[in-house]
This record gives structure tokens, C-alpha cells and sequence, in this order.
């Protein structure tokens, strides 16, 4: 079952760009090329974003195969299909990997254990649940991303599709 996603990569530097591609081309197995521009969010970095058609995990593939780049802010989205869940990676150097499952509009879906173990960690005056609540939504990986996805608007977009 093939599923459609968008790897944005929103920050890498110039010399990482040629890797980011061949990282993307190993999982899609196909060559890929993508549309570099200036990121003004940040100055001497690069952006970019393609759509792509492929199986389900493919996403998950794409973010295990960029995740190691610590200079590197990136995510991945794929849309639910009729044997998977849709998914979302987010990744930046200072806070790692975010995933979330997400349901057919595009809303997170928390799994219940998580939900448990945060109200346990809160109840045990570990955490604040609001700050446990934010984390498991993914909101430092928004919060800190938000402001190249706004200087990306408007950028080019290319479909790519995975060999099945």
C-alpha cells in the first residue's frame, strides 16, 4: 500500500546538501535532485521540500536516514492509507527526533500509555502535565521550527516517486 508524504528539510548548510540528497535517493531508490534556496532564517543554510509517493514507513525511513546530521532541521510528514497510520517527524539539533502518529486530519495522536505515564511523572511531582502535555504534542519542536517554516513559504515543491 503506497501512502503520499513531504520531506521539508528547512535548515542545512551548503556542504550537507549534496548528502541530504543521496540520503533521500537511498530510501526512495531513486535519484534525486532537489531545489536548493537560501534559508533567510537562517543565514548560510539551504532549504528545501518534495512530495513523494511510496509505502507505508517510508517517512520513517526518511527521518532514520537524516537524523544523524546534528546540523540538520528537517521534517517529515506522511498521509494515513488503509494499512498505516499517517506520521510526523520533526528534528532539530538542540531537541532530536519527535514522532507522532497522526489520524486522517492531521491531528496527533497520543497513545494512551503515554498519556498514563505522563500523569504518573506529574502525579510524583516529576513534571508539570502542561509541560508533559506540550512535549508529547511536540510543542519545543514547533516552537522552534516555526520560524523557517515561515521564511520557507512560498518555496518550490517537487514530487518524487519511490520504486515499488
Amino acid at each position: 500500500m503506497t501512502t503520499r508524504g513531504v520531506l521539508y528539510v528547512h535548515s542545512a548548510p551548503r556542504a550537507l546538501c549534496p548528502h541530504v540528497e543521496w540520503a533521500v535517493a537511498g530510501v526512495l531508490g531513486v535519484r534525486v535532485s532537489l531545489d536548493w534556496i537560501r534559508q533567510p532564517a537562517a543565514p548560510g543554510t539551504w532549504r528545501s521540500e518534495f512530495s513523494f509517493k511510496g509505502q507505508a514507513g517510508t517517512a520513517s525511513k526518511l527521518a532514520s536516514a537524516l537524523r544523524g546530521w546534528q546540523l540538520l532541521r528537517f521534517e517529515v510528514t506522511s498521509e494515513p492509507c488503509p494499512t498505516a497510520e499517517g506520521e510526523r517527524y520533526s528534528c532539530t539539533p538542540g531537541l532530536g527526533i519527535f514522532h507522532a502518529v497522526t489520524g486522517i486530519h492531521g491531528d496527533i495522536m497520543i497513545p494512551e500509555d503515554r498519556l498514563r505515564a505522563a500523569l504518573t511523572r506529574s502525579r510524583h511531582g516529576e513534571t508539570d502535565l502542561e509541560a508533559e502535555i506540550a512535549k508529547l504534542l511536540g510543542k519545543p519542536w514547533d516552537d522552534e521550527l516555526e520560524p523557517f517554516r515561515h521564511a520557507g513559504e512560498g518555496a518550490p515543491v517537487r514530487w518524487l516517486h519511490q520504486v515499488v
